[in-house]
């Protein structure tokens, strides 16, 4: 298990800590240097002090399958964790904040003017056939006109060491937990590495998503009541709900917990009676929000949830309907936002997209569709998709028919070679293929964390890191290097 860098092997990819055999990144020269003294034992007793903490901390995901059912399994964790040079997050951190702040502005117009439908850049057949877009939205505006106050970028490094942006989670982005729990178990097990790098920090991503939700507070009062509203304890991200809601000593509810009284006002019920709610972080999709508006059946939500926050009595944050622009085909329309909204070229790439609604990129998308990634508009987790260099011909024809029937429904992008990182697997290092999600907060102002939750791939040459296709996830460290 000792490790030989120079039996590291980085092929064609880009590597995110080894740039060649026995060779480092700038970045990485310390951590690289650290790794290579530590003898199997060492190493040993790393990976196994990191498993107790995981254990010990109860970090855990749920999982579904035939067999099993819903099951809790341990996070997937791997020691090695990713740099990036702090001059360069710096631009990172520009261009999401960049375009969040486009997002909502796109947002708020198309629930209200739609002047990027007049001014004929964005079409207005894409919107009629939108899943996420709510008609009972239309003609309002949440307070100071923010939609997506959590956002979840998702980016990729191809094998130029270029950062895309693969996909932006404006509904009920999840993930950022881990990416808190990830630091507090490196910092057990490398505390040594805390000392020689200045790592910027993460954990202050609970109280700033606390002044976030405060900020948006009906009530001018000095302590807002925040609740969490989850769908409860089988849902897969639950951990992180009663998670977020414990460090910012905000109570953990489910819909039976709240109700809208005729005042139009949201009340959580407690031992001493009702008592009002200023702010609403929910964690449940759209339609199970309000069974009086959405799905009548919903047992989740709460009656009249959207008649209070519409009176401006409740702060919803994500607003209802900002799911409009989670949408795959919306984001290849995403640096056109950009420069419509803010006049500016966007600071971060999408990756390059084919969009099926054009019949000259359809055309190409039908006849290469063996070489692409084809999406659907608006699934998440990696379902849904085609992997075309990786799928059968019978898939192919399969995607052929579905694209071509419904070509608002898909977008197809080049298969990126994603970078990669050192990374445990069968008590050797090896590369394996990941990604990143830094996570956006909106209010007043707009902050985003230094870092974000890295996922892995842990399968050799898979690309699909989502936890639940078994992927895993690693620590991500910003790094200060001028002030080494």
């Amino acid at each position: 298990m000792t490790i030989n860098w120079s039996h590291y092997e980085v092929d064609n990819f880009y590597d995110e800590l080894i740039s060649a055999p026995n060779e480092s990144r700038p970045v990485a020269q310390h951590l690289s240097d650290y790794l290579s003294l530590l003898s199997d034992a060492d190493i040993k007793e790393f990976k196994a002090a990191s498993d107790l903490a995981i254990q010990t901390m109860g970090i855990t995901f749920r999982v579904y399958n035939d067999q099993e059912g819903s099951i809790d399994r341990a996070w997937p964790f791997d020691i090695i964790p990713r740099l990036i040079e702090k001059k360069q997050w710096q631009t990172i951190e520009s261009g999401l904040k960049q375009r969040v702040k486009a997002l909502n502005l796109f947002i708020d117009d198309l629930y209200n003017e739609q002047k990027i439908i007049k001014d004929g850049i964005f079409p207005s057949h894409l919107l009629e056939k939108s899943k996420n877009f709510l008609p009972k939205c239309k003609g309002f505006s949440p307070p100071l006109g923010i939609w997506a106050h959590i956002c979840g970028s998702d980016l990729v490094r191809d094998n130029d060491g270029t950062f895309y942006v693969l996909e932006d989670n404006l509904r009920v982005p999840s993930g950022v937990s881990y990416m808190l729990e990830n630091r507090q178990v490196m910092k057990r097990v490398f505390p040594d590495m805390f000392e020689k790098y200045n790592i910027l920090p993460v954990d202050d991503y609970p109280s700033q998503l606390y002044d976030m939700l405060a900020a948006l507070s009906p009530r001018d009062i000095p302590e807002p009541e925040i609740v969490v509203l989850t769908p409860g304890i089988y849902n897969s991200a639950y951990f992180e709900h009663a998670y977020l809601a414990q460090q910012m000593g905000a109570e953990l509810v489910v819909g039976d917990d709240l109700v809208v009284q005729d005042d139009n006002c949201v009340y959580m019920r407690t031992i001493e009676g009702l008592s009002r709610v200023d702010v609403i972080y929910r964690r449940i999709d759209d339609l199970y929000l309000d069974p009086e508006v959405f799905l009548p059946d919903s047992t989740l939500g709460v009656p009249g949830l959207m008649r209070a926050w519409q009176a401006g009595n409740v702060a919803l944050a994500n607003a209802p309907g900002c799911g409009v622009a989670d949408d795959k085909v919306v984001y290849s329309f995403v640096p056109e936002i950009i420069e419509y909204y803010l006049g500016e070229k966007a600071i971060l790439p999408n990756v390059p997209t084919y969009k099926c609604i054009n019949p000259d990129d359809l055309d190409y998308v039908i006849n290469n569709i063996e070489k692409l990634v084809v999406k659907p508009a608006n699934e998440s987790g990696g379902y849904g998709m085609l992997i075309g260099p990786h799928a059968t011909a019978k898939e192919h024809a399969e995607f052929r028919k579905l694209v071509q029937a419904d070509p608002r429904n898909y977008i197809a992008q080049p298969m990126l070679i994603l970078s990669t990182a050192p990374t445990f697997v069968d008590q050797k290092v090896e590369p394996r293929h990941l990604d990143l999600r830094p996570f956006i907060l909106s209010a007043k102002d707009i902050t985003v964390t230094t870092g974000g939750l890295t996922r892995v791939a842990l399968i050799k040459g898979s690309t699909v890191v989502n936890s639940s296709q078994g992927g895993g996830s690693k620590d991500t460290w910003i790094v200060d290097m001028e002030s080494l």
